[in-house]
């Protein structure tokens, strides 16, 4: 039996979401799934960029919390903040095309929820973060894009 399209939409749109998962499975999924290419290309953005103005704007509180409620994920937490210094130096140099390219680029480590993070640690203001954040989440989508739709298409 296959699934109503609806659900592979809303499938496509949820794993775009998904920290490291993000455009580089939500589109081989919803092209395998039978959705047209552009389409699960277009979902798989909107689900992708939903996050990021959220993180942008809580991530540091939400650490604090964590840190606060959950002693053990400070740890953890320490991690992702030394990490996001790292792919900060790229944002720090290049400003806008430092947040595209460090999303735009379809590897573990990169993509919308990172960007979102460098942003919120280096105060980058929304109206600059989010634009180039859509931007490499766009070029993401279309490197991911061009080989899932020869491949699953």
């Amino acid at each position: 039996m296959t699934s109503p399209p609806l659900i592979k939409y809303i499938c496509t749109v949820l794993m775009a979401m998904v920290p490291v998962v993000e455009l580089r499975g939500a589109i081989p999924y919803g092209i395998s799934a039978g959705i047209e290419p552009w389409l699960a290309f277009g979902l798989a953005v909107f689900g992708n960029i939903l996050p990021a103005p959220l993180l942008i704007i809580y991530i540091r509180k939400i650490f604090a919390f964590l840190r606060t409620r959950i002693p053990l994920t400070d740890r953890f937490i320490s991690w992702l903040e030394k990490r996001g210094a790292e792919k900060g130096e790229l944002v720090k140099r290049y400003r806008f095309l430092g947040i595209v390219i460090l999303v735009a680029i379809p590897l573990p480590g990169t993509g919308a929820w990172t960007g979102a993070l460098v942003s919120a640690l280096l105060d980058v203001r929304m109206k600059r973060s989010l634009p180039a954040i859509l931007l490499g989440v766009i070029i993401a989508g279309l490197i991911v894009l061009l080989p899932a739709a020869h491949l699953f298409g």
